[in-house]
């Protein structure tokens, strides 16, 4: 797949041709036949300059690159626009949770047009973000944003629809697009994260998608203890709380340290303090594992310790229902810190 593309530039010498392309913006991208294309590249150049030897404007030949990861990413653009573009035309819905899936979808599908720009433009190099952590760390991101959406959407909007209607055949539409785009995520990360051995972006390493998924996590446990309020009760509910709060900040920050390239100006190593991190917030999730099942299930220090016979009949989650969603997920977050500290164990820093 060709384009060329006309633009004025200085007549340069064959062997940099590539280079100068690249710095003055044009595309470079190929196809399966490097070789061939250089080639066909170069004689387009060299014809232009003959055929005009007085003027000092060329007409460069922008070989489009096809790869499994472009496609993949395009799939993604396509699925989060349906998905979104879909629930907000005939879904016939309003409220938190649909303002939540709308952003979910939006968001995904900004962040990845703006990745797929930045990549064709070939303006890596420029961008005021570490390109080797930004793109996979926006993919781990969307992926756990679109599968978010994929759960709640379908569970508040058509649980208990058992009527046929257009409406409901939006939303049926919807649901499976983020299922789609939740794939091709999946599919992303997985062809951009780093392989064993190889040296890339701390955030391309499963210690740094495992940040990301902790982050994630941690906001989701804000949603459901805020909404009801659940953690003013007990002190040791308080603790909980300031458990998920400080791991959150701590962990984004290396997330946006990585992201913009700041952890070599931290007065201390960063693979200690990651090491070290990761040990502090093993410790902390487990007494917040311990502890919230008991002050919100145990008879003794709670009314709520079975499930209410309304919740059967709400839409959605009721509020013991995310009492327990709580619980799961601080142990899906111990879990994941667990995993994060045996893996920062094994990770080798290298200094460039």
């Amino acid at each position: 797949m060709k384009w060329a593309w006309r633009t004025e530039v200085s007549p340069v010498k064959e062997e940099n041709i590539w280079a100068a392309l690249q710095e003055r913006g044009s595309i470079l991208l190929c196809d399966k036949n490097w070789n061939k294309a250089e080639k066909v590249c170069t004689r387009v150049i060299r014809r232009t300059h003959i055929a005009h030897p007085k003027t000092s404007s060329i007409m460069p030949l922008v070989i489009l690159k096809s790869s499994r990861l472009m496609w993949v990413r395009l799939a993604a653009l396509v699925f989060t626009c349906v998905a979104f573009s879909v629930a907000a035309h005939g879904g016939a819905v309003s409220g938190g949770m649909y303002d939540w899936s709308i952003f979910c979808w939006a968001f995904s599908f900004a962040g990845t047009l703006l990745v797929l720009v930045v990549e064709l433009m070939g303006l890596q190099s420029r961008a005021p973000v570490s390109w080797n952590n930004f793109p996979i760390t926006f993919a781990c991101y969307a992926l756990l944003l679109c599968l978010s959406a994929s759960i709640i959407f379908p569970l508040y909007f058509l649980k208990g629809e058992a009527r046929r209607n257009e409406i409901r055949d939006h939303r049926i539409a919807s649901s499976v697009f983020s299922c789609l785009a939740t794939v091709a995520y999946f599919v992303e990360v997985c062809l951009t994260r780093a392989q064993p051995g190889e040296v890339a972006g701390y955030m391309a390493t499963v210690p740094g998608l495992l940040k990301v998924c902790e982050t994630f996590v941690a906001s989701v446990i804000f949603v459901f203890v805020s909404d009801p309020i659940s953690y003013d009760s007990h002190s040791a509910l308080k603790w909980c709380m300031a458990v998920y709060c400080i791991c959150f900040v701590i962990s984004a920050a290396i997330v946006i340290m990585c992201i913009g390239e700041c952890t070599g100006r931290l007065p201390f190593p960063f693979a200690r303090f990651l090491s070290a991190y990761a040990l502090l917030a093993v410790i902390m999730y487990l007494t917040a594992t311990i502890i919230w099942p008991i002050f919100k299930f145990d008879s003794r220090y709670s009314r709520s310790s079975s499930r209410p016979a309304f919740c059967q009949y709400s839409p959605g989650l009721c509020p013991w229902d995310k009492l327990v969603a709580v619980a799961v997920l601080t142990a899906l977050n111990f879990l994941i810190y667990l995993a994060d500290l045996v893996y920062s164990a094994r990770l080798v820093f290298v200094t460039v």
